[in-house]
């Protein structure tokens, strides 16, 4: 035990954490005074404990556009049409599902023309080369940065995606074996033809949003410590930030979301996955993800047109920031919800086996990437989210920092300052409600991993030695730290 009570010191790093001097040592309101005590399948879908009463207005109106399904226009609704010319999902809560992660297809497996309500997998497309500026990626010139399997009445599809695995087998050090099932993309029945040479693919499974106002709160200079701090140390572990460009607030910044920190702010992820996931234009993004080649979808109706005055709609290639087809202040009671969901409380953090798992996690240096901690400060867009978001103590266990993690997880595509081994650290706060809220466990920014156990053994890179500690722990030891995970 002298060894897991020396590694538990890590959890010192930044700040107090006895009982006399943090009055929540265990990090029990994950959130704050946001957290909610809350279990089941709506567990992530509740806003901030502290909001007062006119916050949680906006917050009912954010939901309800997140929710709701976008239609093609034209149509009667002209405050939810402009589905499309491609998309991969009618609404957020498509790929959001109960506010939580996707859920990844299955093995063996052809992703086509129809989106499905419990699939939320998409691909990630670019080219070799140099980015214009203010973009992470060189787009292919036919398909774009992003692949979408699904187009409106008179829109080809791009295609459809074929999804097969192959068994990577292993054993722990007391012998026990296991199997992972590592994923193979091909993009097949391509509507415009073929892609470039050499292009790049990486799937994305989305994420849940529940505590994301809270990372936008976290200050920067506490990000570019975790990058400083872990230079300084020995070993194998340096991280680094990602740098991005942000439409709304038109400047670099440090990228906090995304599975590569590609994105800065709740609002750019947001106006971003309207237009690239259902082909909803903004004020910012005001161009359909329609390329030269794809005239169907160039000659598209736009949903803007009629409420911008025009006698009649307009074709998607004469879209202007001028028409979007969602208006800011909708866009802004979305961004309102997204960043006021609500971490849940961890469950039982003083029982035993968890605080034994919390020990074994110090131990393996699992902490140094996923640090528990931090105190919130303000958000680039304070008059997007709640005034009581600051000041808060929160514990979504990372650094928001980009680490190489092995060939065996490498997507090879670059992303702004994200070369093709790098991933950010993913916050691990609510991953052990996932089973409640989602019915699965599946991992990692392609859903390969069914549960904690095999995330950590798809470590490598700079974790491979953490990944090489677990692999010696014996079964009883192994329990325990994912118990301490999904306590989290």
């Amino acid at each position: 035990m002298g060894a897991i009570a020396a590694g538990s010191a890590v959890f010192a790093l930044h700040g107090p954490t006895t009982a006399e001097t943090d009055p929540d040592p265990l990090g029990e309101r994950t959130g704050g005074q946001a957290t909610v005590f809350a279990t089941g399948r709506n567990a992530f879908s509740f806003p901030h404990a502290n909001l007062d009463d006119p916050e949680r207005t906006r917050f009912v109106i954010g939901n309800s556009f997140f929710k709701r399904n976008w239609v093609e226009a034209p149509a009667s609704t002209t405050a939810r049409d402009g589905l499309g010319p491609h998309f991969i999902a009618r609404s957020c809560a498509g790929c959001h599902v109960m506010d939580g992660r996707g859920a990844p297809p299955d093995w063996k497996r052809t992703l086509g023309p129809e989106p499905e309500n419990t699939v939320a997998l998409l691909i990630r497309l670019s080219k070799p080369g140099t980015p214009a500026p203010h973009a992470g990626v060189v787009p292919d010139p036919t398909y774009g940065d992003q692949f979408n399997n699904a187009g409106i009445q008179g829109v080809k599809p791009e295609g459809q995606v074929e999804i097969r695995s192959t068994p990577v087998r292993g054993r722990f050090a007391d012998g026990t074996r296991y199997t992972l099932q590592k994923p193979h993309y091909q993009l097949t029945q391509l509507g415009y033809g073929p892609m470039s040479p050499g292009v790049m693919l990486s799937p994305r499974i989305a994420p849940h949003l529940a505590g994301l106002g809270l990372i936008e709160a976290i200050p920067e200079s506490e990000i570019l410590a975790n990058a400083r701090d872990q230079a300084a140390a020995p070993g194998p572990i340096k991280g680094q930030p990602n740098r991005v460009w942000d439409a709304f607030a038109q400047k670099e910044v440090i990228g906090r979301f995304g599975w590569k920190a590609n994105t800065g702010s709740i609002a750019h992820q947001s106006a971003g996955a309207f237009n690239g996931d259902m082909g909803i234009t903004t004020s910012v993004f005001w161009q359909e993800a329609c390329t030269a080649a794809q005239k169907d979808c160039q000659a598209a109706p736009h949903g803007g047109g009629k409420r911008s005055g025009h006698d009649g709609l307009i074709p998607s290639a004469q879209a202007t920031a001028q028409v979007p087809e969602i208006d800011d202040e909708t866009l802004s009671q979305v961004v309102f919800y997204t960043a006021t969901l609500a971490p849940a409380a961890r469950r039982q953090p003083d029982n035993p086996q968890v605080l034994r798992g919390q020990a074994l996690f110090a131990q393996a240096q699992c902490a140094t990437c996923h640090r528990p901690s931090y105190t919130t400060g303000n958000t680039l867009f304070p008059r997007l989210t709640s005034a009581r978001i600051s000041g808060q103590r929160i514990w979504p266990y990372t650094d928001l920092l980009l680490h190489d993690m092995g060939e065996a997880l490498a997507d090879g595509r670059p992303d702004f300052l994200a070369n093709g081994r790098q991933w950010k650290t993913p916050p691990l706060w609510g991953i052990g409600l996932f089973k409640d809220v989602n019915g699965h466990q599946r991992l990692l920014h392609d859903g390969r991993a069914n549960g904690v156990l095999e995330a950590v053994l798809w470590h490598g890179g700079e974790a491979q030695a953490a990944k090489d500690q677990v692999l010696k722990f014996n079964a009883r030891d192994r329990a325990a730290l994912v118990k301490f995970v999904e306590s989290l």
